[in-house]
C-alpha cells in the first residue's frame, strides 16, 4: 500500500434504483423493491472505492466480512447513496462502517471488512482450483 487508510476516511457512491436492482419475487401486492444482495454489493463497491487509490501496483482488496441490517425498502427511480467510512485498520484488514440512504430513509447500516492482497499470489493460489 502507498499508505494505510486513516480512521475517518470515506467514500461515497450514488445510484438510481432500476428494475435490474430489485427483488425477483415481487408479486402483488408486494412492490419490486431494492434487493438486499444488490444493496450489499453497492456498499462493498463503496468501501473498495475508498481503498483503491491507496493500492500499490499488484495489489487489490477483497471483501471478507459483511454484517449489515436492511432497515427500509426503496423503489425504482429513487436515488440511493452509499457511504463507507474507515473505523479500523490492522493491515491487511480494513474495517468500514457502511450505510445507505435514499431521499427520506436510512436503508441499511453495518460493518464491512476488506483484506488487502497481492494479486499475483491470489491468482496463483486460485489456479490450483481451476477445473
Amino acid at each position: 500500500m502507498k499508505r494505510p487508510p486513516r480512521i475517518g476516511e470515506s467514500a461515497e457512491i450514488s445510484f438510481v434504483v432500476g428494475s435490474e436492482h430489485t427483488i425477483t419475487f415481487a408479486e402483488p401486492p408486494m412492490p419490486a423493491v431494492l434487493s438486499t444482495p444488490t444493496l450489499i454489493g453497492f456498499m462493498e463497491q463503496t468501501a473498495r472505492k475508498a481503498l483503491t487509490p491507496l493500492m500499490d501496483e499488484g495489489e487489490t482488496n477483497l471483501g471478507v466480512k459483511v454484517d449489515v441490517e436492511h432497515l427500509a425498502g426503496t423503489l425504482p427511480g429513487h436515488e440511493v447513496t452509499c457511504t463507507a467510512r474507515v473505523i479500523n485498520c490492522e493491515l491487511p484488514y480494513v474495517t468500514f462502517q457502511v450505510e445507505a440512504r435514499d431521499e427520506t430513509d436510512l436503508l441499511s447500516r453495518g460493518v464491512h471488512r476488506r483484506c488487502v492482497v497481492d494479486t499475483a499470489r491470489l491468482a496463483k493460489r486460485l489456479s490450483r482450483k481451476a477445473l
